[in-house]
């Protein structure tokens, strides 16, 4: 699977994993094994304020594109992400921030 990120400025969390062609996304799943080869949902087919664009199955690889939330400092592997490609069932691994955790590192040093 290919999950494709937007990033947006919001103050909720993101948490994704995969279970073959079943997409758990904040403790919802959706299940797209019935979307066929060469078929493609358009943005707002699926009823969720996650989704941030088409979902779509090409060569047999499904690609969805989810919104990102971030706080406003967020490092630039946040606010620009590459796509992650899933090659196996489980949790999705996401951009941290590193802004924020050289924050708090330097928060500690202080200490």
């Amino acid at each position: 699977m290919r999950i494709n990120l937007s990033p947006q400025m919001r103050d909720d969390s993101l948490s994704v994993s995969v279970a073959g062609d079943v997409l758990t996304v904040n403790g919802e799943a959706f299940d797209f094994t019935p979307l066929p080869e060469g078929a493609t949902l358009p943005f707002g087919a699926v009823d969720s304020e996650w989704f941030a664009g088409p979902v779509s199955r090409e060569d047999g690889l499904l690609t969805v594109t989810l919104l990102l939330p971030h706080k406003p400092n967020a490092s630039s592997n946040v606010t620009f992400p590459e796509p992650i490609m899933t090659t196996g069932d489980g949790p999705v691994s996401l951009p941290v921030n590193l802004n924020a955790i050289e924050e708090e590192i330097l928060a500690n040093d202080d200490n």
